[in-house]
């Protein structure tokens, strides 16, 4: 997840980026169809099964209070049936301000994966004042970056647009100019520049992320990953998706899709793909404030009070707060 003060990013205000003096190269997209098999489904009571609560201290600094897999489940902060799998934030209590802050839920699959197509379905996302939240993969070898870090969907407070990135050991460049849809806000994916903005694009589509995404009923997201690249794309269901997104059982080719939000190429030369990139865990969680959410807060039009103060003390600002999944899938290249 970036960590990142406002006054040099925040997606309100979108940043143009220096021009090379050399010729800029074009990364363009093969359009030759990739096969796929599902490797792994994950619906319903699979988070349950497959997913590892985390309870530690958010590394992010944000105001939270990550609980475990029985607390949530005691305080109804997630719920699975058949066919759905929802976890929440809390939006019932005031919170001490001696605590970590408010309740809320941060989970990693135990599997992970390399090379592969991830696709997500989602009826809802978490949105509103003060909120953080982000579904993501990173390394498990550590330590952070190695091995590096895909943050597939992440935000903050009322954004309406996605943000894209990787984040990253030193050496790792993206070009100026690639076959993507969405606008380059850095091209430096190393963690340690510019405060770890990593490298990122943000989704041109008002319905990408935040209330606009939701009141369409949601959508997909999608992140194919391969030597050549990671592509990041974003599906309303205001709009017609791709029809395998809709019908499981229908081959991928993502060869026929649109262009994705985001497309970033590995070349040996810019970003060795072997040297920042190893097998990933997913990772989906929901924090409050912290190093970017609550450096934007002044400026999100959420109001004059404190982040901190304003996670504390108003709990139903939190009932948007929340990830309603349908159904996360990985499929395999062969």
């Amino acid at each position: 997840m970036l960590n990142i003060p406002s006054l040099i990013f925040h997606l309100s205000s979108l940043f143009s980026i220096a021009v090379s003096q050399q010729e800029p190269q074009v990364f363009q997209i093969s359009n030759a169809p990739l096969r796929y098999t599902v490797q792994r489904t994950y619906i319903g009571n699979d988070f349950y099964n497959l997913w590892i609560w985390k309870t530690f201290d958010d590394p992010t600094h944000g105001r939270v209070n990550y609980v475990d897999r029985q607390t949530s489940i005691e305080k109804n902060l997630t719920y699975a049936s058949e066919d759905k799998f929802i976890m929440k934030a809390d939006s019932s209590e005031i919170v001490p301000p001696e605590s970590r802050g408010r309740d809320s839920i941060r989970i990693e699959s135990i599997e992970p994966f390399s090379e592969a197509l991830i696709i997500l379905d989602l009826q809802h996302a978490p949105t509103g004042c003060a909120t953080w939240p982000a579904f993501w993969t990173l390394s498990q070898k550590g330590p952070w970056p190695k091995g590096g870090e895909i943050d597939v969907i992440e935000g903050v407070n009322q954004n309406t647009k996605n943000l894209a990135s990787l984040h990253t050991l030193p050496n790792c460049i993206m070009p100026d100019i690639r076959s993507q849809a969405g606008q380059t806000i850095s091209n430096n994916c190393d963690s340690a520049f510019n405060f770890n903005q990593g490298c990122g694009v943000v989704s041109v589509q008002e319905t990408s992320y935040g209330s606009g995404f939701n009141a369409c009923g949601g959508g997909w997201y999608a992140m194919e990953r391969s030597i050549l690249g990671i592509k990041i794309w974003s599906f309303s269901r205001c709009n017609p998706p791709p029809p395998e997104l809709q019908n499981p059982s229908l081959p991928i080719n993502t060869a026929a899709w649109p262009l994705p939000d985001a497309f970033f190429p590995f070349a040996a030369e810019s970003c060795s793909y072997s040297e920042h990139f190893d097998p990933h865990n997913m990772v989906f969680d929901i924090t409050f404030c912290g190093d970017w959410a609550g450096n934007a807060f002044p400026s999100s039009g959420c109001g004059p009070s404190e982040c901190a103060v304003f996670v504390d003390q108003n709990p139903g600002a939190f009932s948007e707060a929340y990830w309603e999944i349908n159904s996360l899938r990985v499929y395999t290249p062969f």
